[in-house]
Protein backbone atom coordinates (compact mmCIF):
# COMPACT_ATOMS: atom_id res chain seq x y z
CA UNK A 1 0.00 0.00 0.00
CA UNK A 2 1.27 3.90 -0.67
CA UNK A 3 2.45 5.56 2.07
CA UNK A 4 0.96 8.39 3.50
CA UNK A 5 2.44 11.99 3.88
CA UNK A 6 3.15 12.67 7.43
CA UNK A 7 1.28 15.73 8.26
CA UNK A 8 3.46 19.28 8.02
CA UNK A 9 4.60 19.99 11.95
CA UNK A 10 2.95 23.48 11.31
CA UNK A 11 -0.07 24.70 9.08
CA UNK A 12 -1.25 28.21 8.53
CA UNK A 13 -4.67 28.82 6.34
CA UNK A 14 -6.00 32.51 6.02
CA UNK A 15 -4.63 33.55 8.99
CA UNK A 16 -6.01 37.50 9.68
CA UNK A 17 -5.37 39.95 12.35
CA UNK A 18 -6.40 43.23 12.39
CA UNK A 19 -4.97 46.30 14.05
CA UNK A 20 -5.50 50.29 14.02
CA UNK A 21 -3.11 50.81 11.30
CA UNK A 22 -2.50 47.15 10.46
CA UNK A 23 -3.71 44.16 9.18
CA UNK A 24 -2.35 41.11 8.51
CA UNK A 25 -4.53 38.99 5.58
CA UNK A 26 -4.43 35.55 3.90
CA UNK A 27 -1.38 34.26 5.51
CA UNK A 28 -1.06 31.03 4.24
CA UNK A 29 2.39 29.32 5.74
CA UNK A 30 3.31 25.80 6.07
CA UNK A 31 6.18 24.24 8.12
CA UNK A 32 7.06 20.40 6.84
CA UNK A 33 8.63 18.02 9.19
CA UNK A 34 12.18 17.78 9.07
CA UNK A 35 12.82 21.28 7.87
CA UNK A 36 13.90 25.02 8.99
CA UNK A 37 11.40 27.81 7.38
CA UNK A 38 13.19 31.29 7.56
CA UNK A 39 10.48 34.40 7.73
CA UNK A 40 11.68 37.49 6.27
CA UNK A 41 9.93 41.10 5.93
CA UNK A 42 10.71 44.28 7.07
CA UNK A 43 9.88 45.98 9.88
CA UNK A 44 5.95 45.78 10.59
CA UNK A 45 5.22 43.28 8.13
CA UNK A 46 3.67 40.94 10.50
CA UNK A 47 6.36 38.47 11.61
CA UNK A 48 5.89 38.57 15.25
CA UNK A 49 1.87 38.78 14.15
CA UNK A 50 1.95 35.34 12.80
CA UNK A 51 4.48 33.81 15.24
CA UNK A 52 2.70 34.92 18.34
CA UNK A 53 -1.17 33.43 17.16
CA UNK A 54 1.39 30.25 16.88
CA UNK A 55 2.14 30.28 20.34
CA UNK A 56 -1.36 31.37 21.32
CA UNK A 57 0.16 34.87 22.61
CA UNK A 58 -1.92 36.89 20.24
CA UNK A 59 -5.57 35.71 19.42
CA UNK A 60 -6.37 36.14 15.62
CA UNK A 61 -9.25 37.20 13.84
CA UNK A 62 -9.72 34.13 11.26
CA UNK A 63 -8.02 31.04 10.38
CA UNK A 64 -6.82 27.86 11.01
CA UNK A 65 -3.42 26.84 12.43
CA UNK A 66 -2.55 23.09 13.20
CA UNK A 67 0.22 21.60 14.71
CA UNK A 68 1.08 18.31 13.31
CA UNK A 69 -2.35 18.22 12.25
CA UNK A 70 -4.35 19.06 15.59
CA UNK A 71 -6.32 22.63 14.76
CA UNK A 72 -5.51 24.63 17.41
CA UNK A 73 -8.92 25.20 19.51
CA UNK A 74 -7.79 21.64 20.45
CA UNK A 75 -4.69 21.31 21.61
CA UNK A 76 -4.69 19.43 24.56
CA UNK A 77 -1.01 20.75 27.31
CA UNK A 78 0.45 17.38 25.72
CA UNK A 79 0.01 19.13 21.96
CA UNK A 80 1.23 22.16 23.52
CA UNK A 81 4.84 20.88 24.83
CA UNK A 82 4.93 20.19 21.51
CA UNK A 83 6.11 23.81 20.71
CA UNK A 84 8.99 25.46 21.82
CA UNK A 85 9.37 28.96 21.60
CA UNK A 86 12.82 31.18 21.76
CA UNK A 87 12.44 35.04 21.94
CA UNK A 88 15.33 37.18 21.52
CA UNK A 89 14.32 38.29 25.24
CA UNK A 90 14.84 35.10 26.83
CA UNK A 91 11.93 35.67 28.93
CA UNK A 92 13.16 33.38 31.95
CA UNK A 93 13.04 34.94 35.61
CA UNK A 94 17.05 36.81 35.87
CA UNK A 95 17.29 35.94 39.88
CA UNK A 96 16.94 31.71 38.42
CA UNK A 97 20.26 29.99 38.05
CA UNK A 98 19.48 27.74 34.93
CA UNK A 99 19.75 24.72 37.16
CA UNK A 100 17.24 26.15 39.51
CA UNK A 101 15.16 26.77 36.11
CA UNK A 102 15.43 23.49 35.41
CA UNK A 103 13.45 22.32 38.07
CA UNK A 104 11.27 24.78 37.38
CA UNK A 105 10.49 23.67 33.90
CA UNK A 106 10.88 19.99 34.83
CA UNK A 107 7.41 20.78 37.18
CA UNK A 108 5.81 22.40 34.33
CA UNK A 109 6.49 19.62 31.63
CA UNK A 110 5.76 16.20 31.79
CA UNK A 111 8.06 15.42 29.18
CA UNK A 112 11.60 17.70 30.28
CA UNK A 113 14.72 15.77 29.88
CA UNK A 114 17.08 16.83 32.73
CA UNK A 115 20.31 14.57 31.19
CA UNK A 116 19.59 16.30 27.65
CA UNK A 117 19.39 19.86 29.12
CA UNK A 118 22.62 19.46 31.25
CA UNK A 119 24.20 18.27 28.53
CA UNK A 120 23.10 21.32 26.22
CA UNK A 121 24.07 23.12 28.62
CA UNK A 122 27.65 22.04 28.96
CA UNK A 123 27.95 21.81 25.64
CA UNK A 124 27.00 25.49 25.41
CA UNK A 125 29.03 26.66 28.51
CA UNK A 126 26.70 27.69 30.43
CA UNK A 127 27.14 27.49 33.84
CA UNK A 128 24.44 25.92 35.79
CA UNK A 129 24.86 27.77 38.78
CA UNK A 130 25.35 31.13 38.34
CA UNK A 131 21.89 33.58 37.98
CA UNK A 132 20.57 34.38 34.80
CA UNK A 133 21.38 38.12 35.06
CA UNK A 134 24.79 37.85 35.14
CA UNK A 135 24.53 36.11 31.70
CA UNK A 136 25.11 37.85 28.47
CA UNK A 137 22.69 38.71 25.71
CA UNK A 138 24.57 35.66 23.92
CA UNK A 139 24.74 33.33 26.83
CA UNK A 140 20.97 33.63 27.53
CA UNK A 141 19.85 33.32 24.02
CA UNK A 142 21.71 30.21 24.17
CA UNK A 143 19.86 29.29 27.46
CA UNK A 144 16.34 30.31 26.10
CA UNK A 145 17.15 27.61 23.41
CA UNK A 146 18.66 24.94 25.14
CA UNK A 147 15.07 24.76 27.71
CA UNK A 148 12.88 24.84 24.30
CA UNK A 149 14.64 21.65 22.90
CA UNK A 150 14.33 19.91 26.36
CA UNK A 151 10.50 19.55 27.08
CA UNK A 152 9.81 17.57 24.59
CA UNK A 153 9.22 19.94 21.56
CA UNK A 154 8.94 19.10 18.30
CA UNK A 155 8.74 22.69 16.48
CA UNK A 156 10.43 25.52 17.75
CA UNK A 157 9.39 28.90 16.98
CA UNK A 158 11.62 31.68 17.08
CA UNK A 159 11.37 35.69 17.10
CA UNK A 160 14.53 36.86 16.40
CA UNK A 161 16.63 34.62 18.81
CA UNK A 162 20.19 35.81 16.99
CA UNK A 163 19.60 39.41 16.92
CA UNK A 164 22.61 41.41 18.08
CA UNK A 165 24.54 38.19 18.83
CA UNK A 166 28.26 37.99 17.80
CA UNK A 167 29.21 35.38 14.81
CA UNK A 168 30.21 32.95 16.94
CA UNK A 169 27.13 32.69 19.23
CA UNK A 170 24.97 32.89 16.44
CA UNK A 171 26.82 29.96 14.77
CA UNK A 172 26.44 27.89 17.54
CA UNK A 173 22.76 28.31 17.68
CA UNK A 174 22.89 27.54 13.95
CA UNK A 175 24.72 24.28 14.58
CA UNK A 176 21.63 23.23 17.27
CA UNK A 177 18.89 24.10 14.82
CA UNK A 178 20.73 21.55 12.52
CA UNK A 179 21.24 19.39 14.89
CA UNK A 180 17.44 19.70 16.28
CA UNK A 181 15.84 18.96 12.55
CA UNK A 182 17.66 15.97 11.99
CA UNK A 183 15.54 13.87 13.59
CA UNK A 184 12.68 13.96 10.73
CA UNK A 185 9.76 14.75 13.19
CA UNK A 186 11.10 17.95 14.34
CA UNK A 187 11.09 21.88 12.82
CA UNK A 188 11.51 25.25 12.94
CA UNK A 189 10.23 28.30 11.85
CA UNK A 190 12.43 30.96 12.61
CA UNK A 191 12.14 34.72 12.22
CA UNK A 192 15.51 36.86 11.36
CA UNK A 193 16.30 40.11 9.73
CA UNK A 194 20.20 38.43 9.81
CA UNK A 195 19.24 36.72 6.26
CA UNK A 196 22.89 35.40 6.27
CA UNK A 197 21.56 33.25 8.75
CA UNK A 198 18.80 31.93 7.02
CA UNK A 199 20.43 31.55 3.91
CA UNK A 200 22.95 28.77 5.91
CA UNK A 201 20.17 26.70 7.17
CA UNK A 202 16.47 26.96 5.92
CA UNK A 203 15.19 24.82 3.44
CA UNK A 204 12.34 27.35 2.80
CA UNK A 205 12.10 30.96 2.91
CA UNK A 206 8.29 32.88 3.51
CA UNK A 207 8.45 36.69 2.64
CA UNK A 208 5.89 38.88 4.39
CA UNK A 209 5.13 41.86 2.90
CA UNK A 210 2.70 44.72 4.72
CA UNK A 211 0.93 42.15 6.07
CA UNK A 212 0.54 39.55 3.23
CA UNK A 213 2.54 36.23 2.38
CA UNK A 214 4.39 37.66 -0.84
CA UNK A 215 5.35 34.06 -1.24
CA UNK A 216 6.96 30.54 0.18
CA UNK A 217 9.62 29.44 -1.86
CA UNK A 218 11.95 26.63 -1.65
CA UNK A 219 15.84 28.34 -0.92
CA UNK A 220 17.75 26.50 -3.06
CA UNK A 221 15.53 27.61 -5.52
CA UNK A 222 15.98 31.18 -4.59
CA UNK A 223 19.70 30.67 -4.23
CA UNK A 224 20.08 28.88 -7.98
CA UNK A 225 17.60 31.07 -10.02
CA UNK A 226 16.78 33.94 -8.77
CA UNK A 227 19.01 37.40 -10.06
CA UNK A 228 19.40 41.27 -10.37
CA UNK A 229 19.68 42.33 -13.36
CA UNK A 230 21.14 45.28 -13.38
CA UNK A 231 20.59 48.36 -17.19
CA UNK A 232 19.96 51.28 -18.37
CA UNK A 233 16.88 53.07 -19.40
CA UNK A 234 16.54 52.25 -22.82
CA UNK A 235 17.25 48.54 -21.79
CA UNK A 236 14.96 48.62 -18.65
CA UNK A 237 12.20 50.25 -21.33
CA UNK A 238 12.78 46.68 -23.39
CA UNK A 239 12.39 44.87 -20.70
CA UNK A 240 9.52 41.86 -21.31
CA UNK A 241 7.04 42.85 -17.85
CA UNK A 242 7.01 39.33 -17.56
CA UNK A 243 11.01 38.49 -16.82
CA UNK A 244 10.62 41.50 -13.82
CA UNK A 245 9.31 40.40 -10.01
CA UNK A 246 10.07 44.24 -8.83
CA UNK A 247 12.31 46.91 -10.27
CA UNK A 248 13.86 50.06 -8.70
CA UNK A 249 15.69 52.76 -9.85
CA UNK A 250 18.89 54.19 -8.97
CA UNK A 251 20.86 57.43 -9.87
CA UNK A 252 22.26 55.99 -13.23
CA UNK A 253 20.88 52.54 -13.55
CA UNK A 254 18.09 50.33 -12.64
CA UNK A 255 17.82 47.16 -10.75
CA UNK A 256 15.61 44.57 -11.19
CA UNK A 257 14.69 41.34 -9.68
CA UNK A 258 14.33 38.32 -12.09
CA UNK A 259 13.43 35.02 -11.28
CA UNK A 260 15.63 32.72 -13.70
CA UNK A 261 18.90 34.28 -13.81
CA UNK A 262 20.83 32.22 -16.37
CA UNK A 263 17.40 32.99 -19.23
CA UNK A 264 17.85 36.32 -18.06
CA UNK A 265 21.54 36.42 -18.90
CA UNK A 266 20.90 34.97 -22.37
CA UNK A 267 17.66 37.28 -23.46
CA UNK A 268 19.37 40.54 -22.30
CA UNK A 269 23.36 40.21 -23.21
CA UNK A 270 24.25 43.92 -22.28
CA UNK A 271 22.96 43.60 -18.96
CA UNK A 272 25.05 42.45 -15.77
CA UNK A 273 23.21 39.71 -14.16
CA UNK A 274 24.11 38.58 -10.61
CA UNK A 275 23.05 36.06 -7.90
CA UNK A 276 20.06 37.83 -6.08
CA UNK A 277 20.57 37.35 -2.01
CA UNK A 278 17.88 37.81 0.53
CA UNK A 279 18.66 41.18 1.09
CA UNK A 280 18.10 41.93 -2.62
CA UNK A 281 15.01 40.51 -2.46
CA UNK A 282 13.47 41.69 0.53
CA UNK A 283 14.84 45.54 -0.57
CA UNK A 284 13.72 44.94 -4.40
CA UNK A 285 10.03 44.23 -3.09
CA UNK A 286 9.89 46.72 -0.28
CA UNK A 287 11.76 49.61 -1.67
CA UNK A 288 11.05 49.07 -5.57
CA UNK A 289 8.09 48.67 -7.63
CA UNK A 290 6.51 45.49 -7.88
CA UNK A 291 5.78 43.98 -11.88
Amino acid sequence: MPQTNPAPALEIRGLDKTYPGFALHGVDLTVPAGSIVGLIGENGAGKSTTLGSVTGAIHPDAGAIRLYGRRQESWTPEDRALLGVVLDSGGYPQTLTPARLGRVLADLYPGWQPDRYADRLARLGLPADKAIKTFSKGMQAKLSLAAAMCHGARLLVMDEPTSGLDPVVRDDILDLLLEFVQDERNAVLISSHITGDLEKVADSIAFLHEGKLVFQKDAGELHDRYGLLQCGQDQFSALNKKDILAWRRLDYAWQVLVPDREAAARKYKNAVVDPATLDDILLLYVKGEPQ
